[in-house]
């Protein structure tokens, strides 16, 4: 069943394999040269018309196909003058890394999750709070009246965020049942890194997380270290942690938000005419990708059952109880990450959607 769903959903980037300790070893070693090509060209400009963009994206993955097919057409379009290059599947390491290249000269762009959006615009975060929206249609309601503000915000910080992308429904996978905060509370839970948002709902939700970057996940529910992670279900095929888990939650806790971003720099080299021949090309192009992540998620997920994974439903008063803890995240994390003012038009925006929508 594992193999179906990896031929489902694309191959999983050699960085998140486990098996053949000697392919690894060279894998890695790979891995390692490229980016030290990278980061020796971080003195100098990059190539005429080249964008080398990160991503953890696995190569094979459904957002490689469309955004591989984005490049090819890009390039196309503009017989050669602007050519994307993509380092797939954590190469270039873990977002925060990709950032911190960016901005060293190393690398022109990422393909993020709102994780590594949040380090240049963290008010983004807003769009991503814990169960907040009832549907991913509240959500893309939401997203679409308020996406122009974050990319005024992502352009004063050197940056232009393109069209949203999406993660999908993110939910817990583990190796015991979760249907309560007391079951949570008792696994070993992965926590991305510093990740301030949900490092705030654990904390109230009584998670010890166990912090580590997304090229890590695999190997630690491999040894034990951790023995549950979140994610949407494409994601967790893709990186295939679900072969390492034996349940998973019903209840989705939020929407993953993702964007490509490239520095304005960059983007400002190209002539008007390639210019609009790009704009038209990405959009195109983003368009498919979230059409194409939300069917290969639903696919995914029924791919994770036939592997034998559980889906254990969340009882309502459980739902209450983590619907309680949320919105004191909400409130705590006001300040913070994002405005009064961000979080009121969010809840103004979906509001509004469900009133169309009764």
């Amino acid at each position: 069943m594992h193999t179906r769903a990896t031929h489902l959903l694309g191959r999983a980037p050699s960085l998140t394999r486990a098996p053949g300790l000697r392919s690894s070893m060279l894998r890695g070693l790979l891995g390692l040269v490229a980016g030290l090509m990278v980061l020796a060209g971080a003195s100098g400009k990059a190539d005429a018309g080249e964008w080398r963009i990160a991503t953890l994206a696995p190569d094979g993955s459904s957002w490689m196909k469309i955004l591989s097919k984005g490049a090819a057409d890009i390039d196309e379009k503009t017989t050669g003058r602007v050519k994307l290059k993509y380092y797939t599947g954590g190469s270039q390491g873990d977002e925060k890394d990709v950032i911190r290249k960016m901005k060293m000269g190393g690398l022109d762009g990422g393909a993020f999750t709102s994780v590594g959006l949040s380090q240049i615009v963290p008010s983004i975060r807003v769009l991503e709070l814990p169960l907040i929206f009832d549907s991913v249609e509240e959500m893309d309601y939401v997203r679409a009246k308020m996406w122009g503000t974050f990319v005024k915000r992502f352009a004063k910080e050197g940056f232009i965020l393109l069209d949203p992308g999406d993660v999908g429904d993110i939910h817990f996978y583990s190796n015991s049942e979760i249907s309560s905060k007391a079951d949570l509370a008792k696994a070993k839970v992965w926590l991305w890194g510093e990740d301030a948002l949900v490092k705030s709902m654990f904390k109230k939700l009584g998670v010890n997380g166990v912090p580590m970057g997304v090229p890590d996940v695999l190997p630690a529910l491999n040894t034990g270290r951790i023995n549950a992670c979140y994610g949407s279900p494409l994601a967790t095929v893709a990186l295939q942690w679900y072969t390492k888990v034996k349940y998973a939650t019903e209840m989705t806790t939020n929407y993953g938000v993702s964007s490509t971003v490239i520095k304005k720099e960059v983007w400002d080299t190209m002539s008007a005419t390639d210019l609009d021949l790009v704009k038209k090309s990405l959009r195109a192009h983003s368009n498919k990708l979230r059409s194409t992540v939300r069917l290969d998620n639903k696919r995914a997920q029924k791919a994770i059952v036939r592997a034998g994974v559980k889906i254990v439903p969340t009882p309502a008063a459980s739902r209450e109880e983590f619907g309680k803890v949320a919105q004191e995240v909400w409130k705590e994390m006001t300040g913070v990450l994002y405005s009064q003012k961000d979080l009121d038009r969010v809840l103004k925006y979906r509001d509004e959607y469900r009133a169309k929508h009764k």
